[in-house]
Protein backbone atom coordinates (compact mmCIF):
# COMPACT_ATOMS: atom_id res chain seq x y z
CA UNK A 1 0.00 0.00 0.00
CA UNK A 2 1.07 3.14 -0.45
CA UNK A 3 1.55 5.59 2.08
CA UNK A 4 -1.24 7.87 2.74
CA UNK A 5 -0.45 10.95 5.57
CA UNK A 6 -3.53 11.90 8.02
CA UNK A 7 -3.00 15.02 9.21
CA UNK A 8 -4.59 14.94 13.03
CA UNK A 9 -6.91 17.95 13.58
CA UNK A 10 -8.93 19.15 16.98
CA UNK A 11 -11.90 19.43 14.38
CA UNK A 12 -11.79 16.01 13.34
CA UNK A 13 -11.49 14.40 16.48
CA UNK A 14 -14.02 16.47 18.14
CA UNK A 15 -16.74 15.25 15.06
CA UNK A 16 -14.93 11.88 15.19
CA UNK A 17 -16.30 11.48 19.34
CA UNK A 18 -19.23 13.14 18.30
CA UNK A 19 -20.14 10.54 15.62
CA UNK A 20 -19.39 7.55 18.33
CA UNK A 21 -21.49 9.55 20.40
CA UNK A 22 -18.88 10.03 23.40
CA UNK A 23 -19.29 12.96 24.91
CA UNK A 24 -15.81 12.81 27.06
CA UNK A 25 -14.89 16.69 27.28
CA UNK A 26 -11.06 15.09 26.33
CA UNK A 27 -11.86 15.19 22.97
CA UNK A 28 -13.43 18.84 22.30
CA UNK A 29 -12.73 20.96 25.75
CA UNK A 30 -8.51 22.24 25.33
CA UNK A 31 -9.05 23.62 29.16
CA UNK A 32 -10.24 20.17 30.34
CA UNK A 33 -8.07 18.15 28.41
CA UNK A 34 -5.12 20.43 29.44
CA UNK A 35 -5.86 19.74 32.85
CA UNK A 36 -6.47 15.76 32.11
CA UNK A 37 -3.61 14.80 29.78
CA UNK A 38 -1.77 17.96 28.25
CA UNK A 39 -4.14 18.45 25.46
CA UNK A 40 -7.04 16.92 23.41
CA UNK A 41 -6.30 13.33 22.38
CA UNK A 42 -8.01 11.25 19.75
CA UNK A 43 -10.30 8.79 20.92
CA UNK A 44 -9.38 5.38 20.69
CA UNK A 45 -10.39 4.16 17.76
CA UNK A 46 -9.92 7.21 15.80
CA UNK A 47 -7.80 5.69 13.39
CA UNK A 48 -10.14 3.70 11.68
CA UNK A 49 -11.09 7.36 9.74
CA UNK A 50 -7.29 6.94 8.30
CA UNK A 51 -9.46 5.38 4.97
CA UNK A 52 -10.78 8.76 4.00
CA UNK A 53 -7.31 9.45 3.37
CA UNK A 54 -7.21 7.16 1.34
CA UNK A 55 -8.59 6.80 -2.48
CA UNK A 56 -7.87 3.54 -2.83
CA UNK A 57 -9.57 2.14 0.08
CA UNK A 58 -11.67 -1.02 -0.72
CA UNK A 59 -14.59 -0.22 1.59
CA UNK A 60 -14.51 3.56 1.04
CA UNK A 61 -17.45 4.49 -1.65
CA UNK A 62 -16.57 5.93 -5.22
CA UNK A 63 -19.03 8.71 -6.84
CA UNK A 64 -20.74 7.31 -9.22
CA UNK A 65 -19.39 3.46 -9.05
CA UNK A 66 -20.96 0.56 -7.28
CA UNK A 67 -20.05 0.45 -3.68
CA UNK A 68 -19.88 -3.09 -1.53
CA UNK A 69 -21.79 -1.37 1.68
CA UNK A 70 -21.78 -2.63 4.93
CA UNK A 71 -25.02 -3.94 5.39
CA UNK A 72 -27.15 -7.11 5.15
CA UNK A 73 -27.50 -6.81 1.60
CA UNK A 74 -24.64 -5.35 -0.50
CA UNK A 75 -25.54 -1.37 -2.05
CA UNK A 76 -24.76 -1.64 -5.80
CA UNK A 77 -22.87 -5.14 -6.36
CA UNK A 78 -24.39 -7.64 -9.10
CA UNK A 79 -24.57 -10.61 -6.69
CA UNK A 80 -23.23 -13.35 -8.29
CA UNK A 81 -24.88 -16.19 -9.56
CA UNK A 82 -22.27 -18.81 -9.96
CA UNK A 83 -22.24 -20.57 -6.38
CA UNK A 84 -18.49 -21.81 -6.91
CA UNK A 85 -17.60 -18.40 -6.46
CA UNK A 86 -15.32 -17.70 -3.11
CA UNK A 87 -15.18 -14.37 -2.93
CA UNK A 88 -18.87 -12.73 -3.52
CA UNK A 89 -19.35 -10.18 -0.95
CA UNK A 90 -21.70 -12.34 1.15
CA UNK A 91 -19.00 -14.51 2.82
CA UNK A 92 -16.25 -12.29 3.59
CA UNK A 93 -16.59 -10.79 7.00
CA UNK A 94 -14.74 -8.59 9.56
CA UNK A 95 -13.71 -11.18 12.37
CA UNK A 96 -11.31 -8.90 14.88
CA UNK A 97 -9.84 -5.80 15.45
CA UNK A 98 -7.25 -5.18 17.90
CA UNK A 99 -5.56 -1.66 18.83
CA UNK A 100 -2.18 -0.97 21.10
CA UNK A 101 -1.27 2.39 21.93
CA UNK A 102 1.88 3.32 21.97
CA UNK A 103 1.85 7.45 22.52
CA UNK A 104 -1.03 9.30 22.97
CA UNK A 105 -2.93 10.54 19.46
CA UNK A 106 -3.42 14.25 19.64
CA UNK A 107 -3.81 17.25 17.07
CA UNK A 108 -0.67 18.41 15.08
CA UNK A 109 0.43 14.83 14.31
CA UNK A 110 0.65 13.63 11.12
CA UNK A 111 0.11 9.82 10.93
CA UNK A 112 1.93 7.66 7.83
CA UNK A 113 0.45 4.01 7.97
CA UNK A 114 2.61 1.34 7.00
CA UNK A 115 0.55 -2.13 5.93
CA UNK A 116 1.62 -5.09 6.40
CA UNK A 117 0.38 -8.76 5.55
CA UNK A 118 -0.15 -10.80 9.37
CA UNK A 119 -1.07 -14.30 10.01
CA UNK A 120 -3.14 -16.70 7.95
CA UNK A 121 -5.26 -19.74 9.15
CA UNK A 122 -7.74 -21.98 8.62
CA UNK A 123 -11.00 -23.60 10.38
CA UNK A 124 -13.99 -26.08 9.47
CA UNK A 125 -17.07 -24.94 10.43
CA UNK A 126 -19.88 -27.11 10.05
CA UNK A 127 -22.46 -24.19 8.48
CA UNK A 128 -19.98 -22.19 6.74
CA UNK A 129 -17.73 -24.73 5.58
CA UNK A 130 -13.96 -23.90 5.33
CA UNK A 131 -13.46 -20.47 7.20
CA UNK A 132 -10.16 -18.56 5.81
CA UNK A 133 -8.58 -16.25 8.53
CA UNK A 134 -5.84 -13.43 7.29
CA UNK A 135 -4.71 -10.66 9.35
CA UNK A 136 -3.47 -7.28 8.29
CA UNK A 137 -1.10 -5.07 10.49
CA UNK A 138 -1.19 -1.44 10.64
CA UNK A 139 1.83 0.38 12.48
CA UNK A 140 1.08 4.28 12.37
CA UNK A 141 4.02 6.54 12.81
CA UNK A 142 3.78 10.30 13.81
CA UNK A 143 5.62 12.84 11.92
CA UNK A 144 9.02 12.10 14.35
CA UNK A 145 8.86 8.78 13.07
CA UNK A 146 7.48 7.50 16.48
CA UNK A 147 5.16 4.64 16.18
CA UNK A 148 1.94 6.17 17.91
CA UNK A 149 -0.76 2.85 17.45
CA UNK A 150 -0.64 -0.68 16.06
CA UNK A 151 -3.97 -1.73 14.48
CA UNK A 152 -4.35 -5.62 13.90
CA UNK A 153 -7.44 -6.64 11.69
CA UNK A 154 -8.44 -9.91 11.08
CA UNK A 155 -10.61 -10.94 8.24
CA UNK A 156 -11.86 -14.23 7.25
CA UNK A 157 -13.77 -15.84 3.63
CA UNK A 158 -16.30 -17.97 4.29
CA UNK A 159 -16.68 -21.24 1.73
CA UNK A 160 -20.11 -21.22 1.96
CA UNK A 161 -22.78 -18.35 2.62
CA UNK A 162 -24.88 -18.82 5.50
CA UNK A 163 -28.46 -18.06 5.44
CA UNK A 164 -30.75 -17.14 7.61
Amino acid sequence: MSKKNMPIEKGHIMMFARAIGDENPIYSDENYASEKTGGIIAPPTFTQSSAQFDPDYFLRPKIGKPWFGSGKNPTGIEKSKNKTESSTSTNILHAEQHFEYHLPLKPGDTLTPQVSEGEKWEKESKRAGLLKFSESITKYYNQDDELVITARSVGVVTEKVVEN
